[in-house]
């Protein structure tokens, strides 16, 4: 569909959805981030909402300088999918066991590992630089030196809110592959990372004046930026070791049950997080907070909510939205909301064929706090064209 520059900023502020139909309070986040002075421009994918200081589906490229807050505080959360040799006539009638067999092994919610993972102990994970990046943690901001242990543990863990593990099956298809997808982050360390680094840059001088505090900016050449970069550039590799070591256990896990399974090679990308990049000449920091990369050809994963399904891209390379696309449907309600307007009859009828929990814990997951993510995909043709719709059948959820 093309974008629609939203009125009232200094900065483009590119839209790919209805200007008109973004709600008051994400629309004025998008008016605030477009009259900062470092900013070159921002592009809104169509599942924005309201966020923290800048809105979840914006994606910001700034000059010399980097929001935290427009990362988001779970940094590196994004998605991992890879493609079987299995069709959904070798899955078996009943997917509960299957479904008990990957919570037995992969903690969800606030849950941790009894003991840290061993990566030369699990089968197909990438083994390289393990001890390295472990080494690193002791170059982190100091607030959270006593957290080494609890990230140890909370290595290949799931976590709760939105994130999930599902086994899915491609639409439209002769045979029905199944696909297994996992979203994740860089669980708790991410977010006490976060968190401390937005605390210190609401406090700097040059940003005293800002329309909204959150927004606070560190600027390049500073001890504070370099420390950020630092912190964030370990809890991003954190996220992708986190959902690496998910899909090789969840992997294992198929393959126990199904010994006859082989796997492709897995698609993963990030969308909370930075990238240094280069639009018209100009070096910028893109912070995606709700985003993904979809540089020409970049394959990427955007999924909707428990019940609708999935799609595996391909992006088009549209320097518009600075190389972007959503990183999902979008919520269209909070979950405060969601709770009082949906029941668990409601979520058993909108998750019908799912096998999946269906207690109130998690209605305010319920697909009707969602967007429609078949319009979704409508209003961001430009930015990437479907590679495989898929539709879950199994959904863990934390």
């Amino acid at each position: 569909m093309g974008y629609e520059l939203l009125a009232g900023t200094k900065a483009p502020v590119r839209v790919w959805t209805d200007p008109y139909g973004i709600e008051p309070e994400a629309a004025q986040q998008l008016r605030n981030i477009g009259q900062l002075p470092w900013v070159e421009g921002v592009a809104v994918m169509p599942d924005v909402h309201f966020g923290k200081g800048a809105t979840v589906g914006s994606v910001i490229a700034m000059r010399q300088a980097v929001s935290p807050a427009a990362v988001g505080v779970d940094i590196g959360c994004g998605m991992s999918a890879v493609r079987t040799s299995l069709t959904a006539a070798d899955l078996p009638d009943n997917l509960g066991p299957l479904r008990a067999a990957i919570e037995d092994t992969i903690p969800v919610g606030f849950a941790q590992r009894d003991s840290e993972v061993v990566p030369r102990r699990v089968r197909g994970l990438e083994q390289s630089g393990w001890d390295a990046f472990w080494r690193r943690f002791g170059t982190l901001h100091d607030g959270v030196s006593n957290l080494e242990g609890r990230a140890h543990h909370q290595m290949g863990t799931l976590g709760g809110g939105n994130h999930f593990i599902e086994v899915c099956v491609e639409q439209g298809s002769d045979d029905g592959q199944v696909w297994l997808m996992l979203h994740s982050g860089s669980r708790n360390i991410g977010k006490e990372l976060a968190e401390r680094h937005i605390a210190i840059a609401r406090h700097l001088p040059h940003n005293t004046d800002l329309p909204d505090r959150d927004l606070a900016v560190f600027l390049a050449g500073t001890p504070q930026m370099e420390a950020y970069r630092r912190d964030l550039w370990w809890a991003q590799e954190y996220a992708r070791r986190n959902r690496a070591v998910m899909m090789a256990l969840l992997c294992d896990v198929v393959r126990q049950l199904l010994p006859q399974v082989t796997y492709g090679e897995p698609i993963s990308c990030h969308h909370n997080y930075v990238s240094e990049e280069t639009y018209g000449g100009v070096d910028v920091l893109v912070t995606r907070k709700g985003a993904i990369r979809a540089g020409a050809g970049d394959l990427g994963i955007i999924p909707g909510s428990m019940g609708t399904g999935s799609y595996i891209v391909r992006g088009r390379g549209n320097p518009d939205a600075y190389c972007s696309a959503s990183h999902g449907a979008g919520r269209r309600m909070s979950r405060s909301k969601a709770k009082k307007m949906f029941s668990t009859e409601d979520l058993e009828a909108q998750t019908a064929g799912v096998e999946c929990r269906k207690d109130a814990g998690v209605v305010d997951e319920i697909p009707g706090a969602y967007k429609d993510i078949g319009q979704v995909m409508e209003q961001q043709e430009d930015l990437v064209e479907v590679v495989a719709h898929l539709k879950q059948v199994v959904c863990v959820k934390g």
